[in-house]
């Protein structure tokens, strides 16, 4: 494989050159120099001495990308190998199944399996591992640059972690009506516990397990409505590329960087009247929590003071209006149990008609892959949930195959 020289900005040829001169005594291997070279990297043995490598694609991209060092490519549950010389002894540079590491050879002619390293392959891994690690740093504006120029393209896979974030907020959902069902079965239960004070003094304390109860659960659905917005800030970006609306890393990131609402309108098409409906709700619940919970608002409504009147206290509000920051009004307060009700009732419309198919593919935990958006491959499995069901199952064989490198 040859360097990426000729490719790269006039700016990144001296980073190049930086880092090969960092590498020092490690160089390409070059042809075998004996026969038992060509059968020893087969029976290599992974050292300890660079089992603290930096991570697999930095290596992969300085020594193979940027410098250019030749790869003997796949083989078995092995995704590649770079054969090097570290002050004249070979060593591979692999990334195998099991990780990636510096590998001795066995180069006893006899041999018929891996040996176990001697003292000297040691020593030379860990000063391996050291030029690699010092040679990644210097790399690191070609490893910002290759970067930007992969975000480009469609050839992109965008991480899927919206099964985990959905995890989430059920469990604070469901402990949420958990509790609430706990506290309304006890609420007629009062503890009642007599303490002795310094004095001798006998006091009488009455507590009601309801009242805890349902505090601790309005805690939980808070924490509940929270994780879904964290959800669909992360949903909403996959839905819209299986709907084949993003192309490309530069569509992705723009979209990440938007606010809520316009995530949800690349997904959604608020001018349907029942989608713009949930879209309000939603909207109006997200406002609140964020006064709320996020932004220390104080009360549900923005109340932050109050003051003495005629009246009695009367609360201030903060509104968040540049021209008239305070007022006597606000939202109404939302009630935890309609804020979980609305969001449930949305989920079911999010996963209904065109969409349906989509929610196969979100939530096996696949990446979203952009060049399937362009060669029309999720155009073809939203066709249906068997169409996306059958899809999924392939990708997921795919990915299990790969995993394993099972080439």
């Amino acid at each position: 494989m040859k360097a990426q020289s000729t490719t790269l900005p006039p700016e990144l040829l001296n980073v190049r050159a930086a880092a090969l001169k960092a590498l020092e005594e490690l160089e390409p291997a070059g042809v075998p120099r004996s026969d038992s070279e060509g059968r020893g990297l087969m029976l290599s043995a992974q050292t300890d001495g660079g089992r603290s490598l930096p991570p697999y694609y930095l290596v992969y991209f300085l020594l193979i990308d940027l410098l250019g060092f030749p790869s003997l490519g796949r083989w078995e549950k092995t995704a590649w190998t770079v054969p090097v010389r570290y002050r004249g002894r070979l060593y591979g540079i692999e990334h195998r199944k099991m990780g990636l590491g510096v590998f001795a050879p066995n180069l006893d002619p006899a041999a018929r399996m891996s040996g176990t390293p001697n003292e000297q392959a040691e020593e030379d891994a860990r000063a391996i591992t050291m030029l690699i690690t010092k040679a990644v740093s210097i790399a690191e504006p070609y490893f910002q640059w290759r970067a930007e120029q992969a975000v480009s393209t469609p050839g992109l896979n965008v991480v899927n972690k919206s099964d985990i974030l959905f995890d989430r907020y059920e469990y604070f959902r469901d402990r949420f009506r958990t509790l609430l069902d706990d506290a309304e079965s006890r609420k007629f239960e009062r503890s009642i516990e007599n303490k002795t004070l310094s004095d001798g003094t006998v006091i009488t304390i009455g507590s009601s397990p309801s009242f805890v109860l349902r505090r601790e659960a309005v805690w939980n659905a808070q924490a509940a409505i929270e994780a879904f917005f964290s959800w669909t800030e992360h949903v909403l970006i996959h839905l819209t590329i299986l709907q084949s609306k993003l192309r490309s890393g530069d569509d992705v990131a723009r979209l990440a960087e938007s606010d809520w609402k316009a995530k949800f309108k690349a997904a959604l098409d608020v001018a349907d009247p029942h989608t713009k409906l949930h879209y309000d709700r939603l909207l109006d619940l997200r406002a609140q929590v964020r006064n709320f919970v996020a932004h220390g608002a104080f009360g549900k409504s923005g109340e932050a003071f109050s003051f003495h009147s005629g009246a009695g206290a009367s609360p201030v509000v903060l509104t968040n209006n540049q021209r008239h920051k305070f007022s006597l009004t606000g939202r109404p307060a939302f009630d935890e149990r309609m804020a979980i009700e609305n969001i449930e009732s949305f989920l079911l419309h999010l996963w209904s008609g065109v969409r349906a198919p989509a929610r196969h593919y979100i939530f096996s935990s696949l990446p979203s892959i952009l060049s399937y958006v362009v060669d029309g491959t999720y155009a073809q499995a939203m066709r249906s949930d068997d169409e996306m069901k059958r899809f999924v199952e392939h990708l997921s064989g795919e990915f299990d195959r790969a995993a394993d490198m099972d080439w």
